[in-house]
């Protein structure tokens, strides 16, 4: 028999998820509105590898030349927009649902980069950034000298 320990807390973690991303949308004005003053937060996800550091963005829809991408004082900051596409007249929506507007996100990098050689790219929607570590801060390993005793 195998026992799984229950963690309240992650149901509730859930729930504030869930409660902040209803507020969040809630106190968003309609899409295409003249005052611009939405905004978004794509879902973003960053791992660490041993040489690098790696951001993935979920940007559809979003024009990759609306996309700025920058690195200053260990802040990685990315800013762009997704246009709300005025084909349609908006009295004739039912429902909607996804997002528009500009869109900022700031990342702390917990170790330094070599700016010269970060690499961007976008396909289907999701925008991948790829930080190499400076080489001062890449794991080194070093050898034990053994000697005759």
């Amino acid at each position: 028999m195998t026992f799984v320990r229950w963690n309240p807390f992650s149901e509730v973690s859930l729930l504030q998820n869930q409660m902040n991303r209803l507020f969040d949308n809630a106190l968003q004005p309609w899409p295409g509105d003249s005052n611009g003053t939405t905004h978004w937060t794509p879902a973003t996800d960053i791992y660490e590898t041993e040489n690098e550091l790696v951001v993935t963005l979920d940007l559809p829809g979003v024009d990759p030349k609306m996309v700025d991408i920058r690195v200053e004082n260990s802040v990685l900051t990315i800013r762009g927009e997704r246009h709300f596409e005025e084909t349609q007249n908006k009295d004739s929506f039912h429902r909607v649902e996804r997002s528009y507007g500009a869109f900022a996100r700031s990342f702390t990098l917990s170790s330094s980069v070599d700016a010269d050689k970060i690499r961007a790219n976008y396909k289907a929607g999701v925008l991948n950034i790829t930080l190499p570590k400076a080489e001062a801060v890449k794991p080194k390993r070093i050898q034990i000298a053994s000697s005759a005793a």
